[in-house]
């Protein structure tokens, strides 16, 4: 099994309702997004894909998230922004982008400081 690994870094705002502390208050972060994909074999180039694509991939979603209050998004209108959700939308979004059955997105981590982060396996 091969993984592999991007990083992207987004600020935004957010604020977190039912929360019952600080975090309720609009507030934002500068995230920092791991994407890590897996799979079972190597093209004929000898690379599971190229990191260009990915990069790209993640790029776009990213986006449409950086500099915005994401309370305010349609993916948040029903859910917190919170880390785990974001976490979630990014892998989702990876494996609509992907759209491959060699290659699955494995896990997302947003971190939203250098030592809170949250991860979603898929």
């Amino acid at each position: 099994m091969y993984e592999l690994k991007v990083i992207t870094n987004f600020s935004a705002a957010h604020q977190l309702k039912n929360f019952k502390g600080a975090c309720e208050n609009l507030h934002g972060h500068n995230w920092k997004i791991e994407v890590c994909v897996t799979s079972d074999s190597v093209n004929e180039a000898g690379v599971v894909v190229d990191f260009r694509v990915l990069k790209k991939h993640m790029n776009a979603i990213v986006a449409g998230l950086d500099h915005k209050f994401l309370n305010d998004l349609d993916p948040f209108k029903d859910q917190n922004p919170s880390s785990e959700n974001i976490a979630r939308y990014v892998s989702e979004q990876m494996t609509l982008a992907l759209n491959s059955s060699q290659i699955k997105v494995s896990r997302v981590t947003a971190w939203e400081s250098e030592t809170s982060c949250a991860t979603y396996y898929s």
